[in-house]
C-alpha cells in the first residue's frame, strides 16, 4: 500500500511566501496549469481512497487533476492554523519575534505543533485502513507533518522536508517498516 501526497497547485500567497492557512485562496494560472499536469503523471493509477482538505486550493487541484469526483473532504487535512501569523511572511514574522520556528513554536491565535500532529495521526489511521493505494490533495505543512509523523518522527522533523507547490510524494513500506518511497517530485 502506498499513499500519494499532492501538494496543492500555487496560489498568489504560496508564490510570496505568505502563510495560508485559513485565507481561501484559488490557484493562480501557474497552478492550475501543474495541476492538470498532475492529472497526466496520475493517470492510470487506482486509488481505494482520496482525500482532499475542505479548502479551495487543494480541491481545486484535485479537480483539475481529475480526481474531484472522487475526492472525499477531510477536515483534518486543513492547513496549519496560523492564527496571528496569517498572511506574513517568515521574515515578516521574525521582525516581531527573531527566534520563532512554527515547528516548535506553533502560531499564537492558532495551532501548536501537538495539536497539527493530532490531526495528522487521525489522518494517517484513516489512510493505514485502507484497501489499497490512498491519494492525498492537502498543503505543504500539512503534509510535511503527515509525512513525519509517518516516519514515526516529532512534528519538528517535518522542517527538514521541502515541499513545493503542485509536488508528488510517496509514502509507502519496506517490508513492515513505513518509509519515504518519494518526496517533492
Amino acid at each position: 500500500m502506498q499513499v500519494v501526497l499532492v501538494r496543492h497547485g500555487e496560489t498568489d500567497w504560496s508564490r510570496s511566501g505568505q502563510h495560508t492557512s485559513r485565507t481561501d485562496l484559488p490557484l493562480i494560472d501557474a497552478g492550475r496549469e501543474r495541476a492538470r499536469a498532475l492529472g497526466a503523471e496520475l493517470r492510470g493509477e487506482s486509488f481505494a481512497l482520496v482525500l482532499t482538505s475542505p479548502l479551495r486550493r487543494a480541491r481545486e487541484t484535485a479537480e483539475l487533476a481529475g480526481f474531484g469526483a472522487e475526492a472525499e473532504v477531510c477536515e483534518d487535512l486543513r492547513e496549519w492554523d496560523y492564527g496571528e501569523y496569517e498572511g506574513l511572511t517568515t521574515p515578516q514574522i521574525r521582525d516581531q519575534r527573531p527566534d520563532w520556528w512554527l515547528w516548535r513554536d506553533g502560531c499564537p491565535g492558532g495551532e501548536a505543533p501537538a495539536q497539527v500532529a493530532e490531526r495528522a495521526d487521525r489522518v494517517l489511521a484513516r489512510l493505514r485502513h485502507s484497501p489499497g493505494d490512498a491519494l492525498v490533495f492537502a498543503h505543504g505543512h500539512i503534509l510535511r507533518v503527515l509525512a513525519a509523523r509517518w516516519l514515526e518522527m516529532d512534528v519538528s522533523a517535518g522542517a527538514r522536508f521541502a515541499l513545493k507547490a503542485g509536488a508528488i510524494s510517496i509514502l509507502g513500506y519496506e517490508r513492515e517498516t513505513s518509509v519515504l518511497v518519494r518526496w517533492n517530485a
